[in-house]
């Protein structure tokens, strides 16, 4: 997932940050200090794969507008992320939804459901490195206990964090209720009747409108979704 990078270049630049600028930062003045020119063109290519970094892109822009509210938050935004852009840990996210809390979470589960998804497409041996890196995603999410540990964990769940949850499900064409149901709010880790608390907090934020009376929800995203030249959904 990446999570130091991620934090270290959103920190170093404004939210009008255009791509090239993320890449002359990361390639050319080395603000992560790699080791090697090599090293650092593939760190922002894996960063670009995995969040854009592009402010055209609405689930970059939504999440670089929510950044810098609430760090506690920010590793629950980047896999959030990371898990709407990369297909791979997408798949995986199915056995950190269903491992209770305290049971163990290994490589070899985590690679398995990828194979599920992708039958024959990763050698044995390449499944292997999948499932030790895609560990290492939901450990830095705070879904897995930090290393050596293996136990699934709560991971830290936060009013932006819901807002961006839900509006990757509006993204996806989900409206009203069923916002608080897609994969998106599952790995938020938080009862629904709790999620409904944080939207209500996220919308005094001006993140997203929340109305809500008996059993019918109305969620709307005018911020989050504003028109800018050029921009697009993912």
């Amino acid at each position: 997932m990446m999570l130091p990078e991620l934090r270290a270049v959103l920190a170093a630049f404004p939210a009008s940050t255009c791509t090239d600028e993320y890449r002359a930062a990361v390639v050319d003045e080395n603000v992560l200090a790699k080791g090697t020119l090599t090293t650092r063109r593939a760190t922002f290519r894996q960063l670009r794969e995995l969040y854009a970094l592009d402010p055209s892109v609405l689930v970059f822009r939504a999440l670089r507008d929510l950044w810098d509210s609430d760090s506690s938050a920010q590793p629950l935004l980047a896999v959030l992320c990371a898990t709407a852009r990369d297909p791979i840990l997408r798949a995986s996210a199915s056995v950190i939804i269903d491992t209770p809390l305290g049971e163990t979470v290994t490589p070899e589960s985590l690679a398995a459901a990828v194979q599920e998804a992708f039958p024959d497409r990763y050698l044995a041996s390449v499944r292997r490195v999948i499932g030790r890196n895609v560990l290492g995603s939901w450990r830095q999410s705070g879904h897995v206990a930090p290393a050596p540990g293996r136990q699934r964990a709560r991971a830290q769940c936060r009013p932006a964090a819901v807002a961006y949850a839900l509006f990757l499900g509006h993204l996806c064409g989900v409206r009203g209720e069923a916002l608080f149901e897609t994969l998106w709010c599952q790995l938020l880790d938080t009862p629904v009747h709790l999620l409904h608390e944080q939207a209500i907090v996220a919308s005094r934020q001006g993140w997203l409108e929340y109305r809500h009376a008996g059993t019918v929800t109305d969620i709307t995203f005018r911020h989050l979704e504003r028109e800018e030249s050029g921009a697009h959904g993912r």
